[in-house]
């Protein structure tokens, strides 16, 4: 069982892409994707939804941009922008009553106008050099 705890980082301002709250993210993303076994909204400032999945955490990187884009879709929401899946393991012990919890993933969906100018301003190269490479990844979609 996999687990991502997940935030949400909108750099696109555009009534076409609204910021969607976490009830409403945990039952459409789970909508559209087979692979979500289980979605839960969180009551946090940071962390937004819980979902496991039986995928791995290679699989469940690529599978979230995905259903994310088929969730904006089922929405009727505007698709004109990049979508970014950024993940870390949670290596150690997380904070006491935070969602993430050694073991799981946190990651950060953003949907940005320009990925790599995304990525280049929080420095994600340097941010990734001092994780190991199975405890990182980024996905696009």
């Amino acid at each position: 069982m996999t687990c991502f705890v997940l935030s949400h980082n909108l750099q696109v301002h555009s009534e076409a892409l609204p910021s969607l709250p976490p009830a409403v993210l945990a039952e459409t993303l789970k909508a559209s994707s087979p692979h979500i076994s289980a979605a839960e909204a969180l009551e946090h400032p940071h962390w937004l939804v819980r979902i496991d999945s039986e995928l791995d955490a290679t699989a469940l990187a690529v599978e979230l941009p995905r259903a994310w884009r088929a969730m904006r879709e089922t929405l009727g929401h505007g698709a004109d922008h990049e979508l970014l899946a950024l993940g870390g393991r949670k290596d150690n012990p997380g904070m006491p009553g935070s969602p993430l919890q050694e073991g799981s993933w946190g990651v950060d969906v953003v949907e940005t106008p320009n990925g790599d100018a995304f990525l280049k301003t929080i420095n994600w190269d340097g941010l990734k050099a001092g994780r190991p490479a199975d405890g990182v990844f980024e996905a696009r979609g």
